[in-house]
């Protein structure tokens, strides 16, 4: 598809030659105007032949206009015109950033929120062209990299099963590993992030840090590749999942979360001592927004399939490529004209 838009020329001083369409216009028009003057003079020889009324009238504009229409085609085509082609483009690696804490034990989605994400993420990755990588990070009091980005499916599918839920919620440290694993050309020491040492990355999160030779880039920009975090999103340790998100939007990467549970949530108890969790929507919310993303929220394990499957439409984008188009003016230019002249062949037993 061309995006009209974006339409330039490599030649643009050759599309002076279109000044000289008025003149031949203007020339046609004037041959016109003699052969009628003739026609008039000999009334009596050409009345009997000449075509009258408006389907006439209709017979003498069409092949003349569609001549120079080829003809303006043409002349573009003279110019090397050249456009955007807009053309779908699948995300090539995602990083899926699951929640593996306590409060992913709750049943508020049947049978267990763990279990009805695990099972919504195999779906999803089911679902993936077979060139996509996908990685696995799990979430917890710490984050790690349980499957580094491989396109093979078993491996993938392995390291969601070896999943064991621990206590605490560090989505922030879950960002900066994913973000980190994700553009490994980037530098990114998430430990010293996490700890809160310098040198921190660039961006501007915290006071007094940053790198010359680092330059942001526009949020959601890198087409190809996506965090996908899977959470409640009931952060407590770890640093701030917002500011995490914000280095991420630097880096062009969007990230897409999906929420597990319900607002009003449920009660867990184990070891003598009972909580309550809910899901947090906000800072889910905030997330996605921060790196022009998307939030989705999963209320019971069909609704999460579903979203799942939504987002793998999400991830096929619009790839822009900029390509030269001589050939279609060209071929435009020869068709117009092609039908003009076996126009008038017909009606007038000329060429125009």
């Amino acid at each position: 598809m061309i995006d009209p838009a974006s339409l330039t020329v490599q030649w643009p001083t050759m599309l002076w030659l279109l000044a000289a369409l008025p003149l031949l216009a203007g020339f046609h028009a004037w041959q016109r105007l003699r052969e009628q003057r003739r026609i008039l003079r000999y009334a009596g020889l050409g009345s009997l032949d000449a075509p009258t009324g408006r389907m006439a009238r209709l017979r003498r504009i069409v092949p003349p206009v569609l001549m120079f229409l080829g003809l303006a085609a043409l002349l573009v085509a003279i110019a090397r015109p050249q456009a955007a082609l807009v053309m779908p483009a699948r995300v090539e690696t995602i990083i899926l950033a699951m929640d593996v804490s306590g409060s992913m034990k709750a049943t508020d989605i049947a049978p267990d929120r763990i279990t009805a994400a695990r099972n919504a993420a195999k779906a999803f990755i089911d679902e993936q062209p077979g060139k996509v990588r996908i990685g696995v990070v799990s979430i917890a009091a710490s984050a790690a990299v349980a499957q580094s980005p491989t396109d093979n499916r078993e491996q993938i599918l392995q390291a969601l099963d070896r999943f064991q839920l621990q206590r605490g919620t560090a989505l922030g440290s879950g960002l900066i590993i994913s973000l980190a694993t994700l553009v490994p050309e980037a530098g990114i020491n998430p430990e010293k992030i996490i700890s809160g040492k310098p040198p921190f990355p660039p961006g501007g999160i915290f006071p007094g840090y940053g790198t010359p030779e680092f330059k942001p880039i526009a949020p959601a920009s890198n087409g190809s590749a996506v965090i996908v975090l899977l959470s409640d999103g009931q952060s407590n340790m770890g640093p701030d999942p917002v500011a995490m998100a914000t280095i991420a939007a630097e880096h062009g990467i969007r990230v897409y979360t999906v929420g597990v549970g319900t607002p009003e949530g449920t009660t867990l108890s184990a070891n003598g001592w009972s909580m309550r969790v809910r899901l947090d929507e906000d800072a889910l919310k905030k997330i996605a927004a921060t790196t022009r993303a998307d939030y989705f929220r999963a209320s019971d394990a069909t609704a999460l399939k579903k979203i799942y499957a939504k987002l793998s439409a999400r991830l096929v984008l619009e790839k822009r490529q900029t390509m030269e188009i001589t050939a279609l003016f060209a071929g435009l230019g020869a068709l117009l004209a092609l039908c003009a002249a076996l126009l008038s062949l017909s009606w007038f037993n000329r060429i125009i």
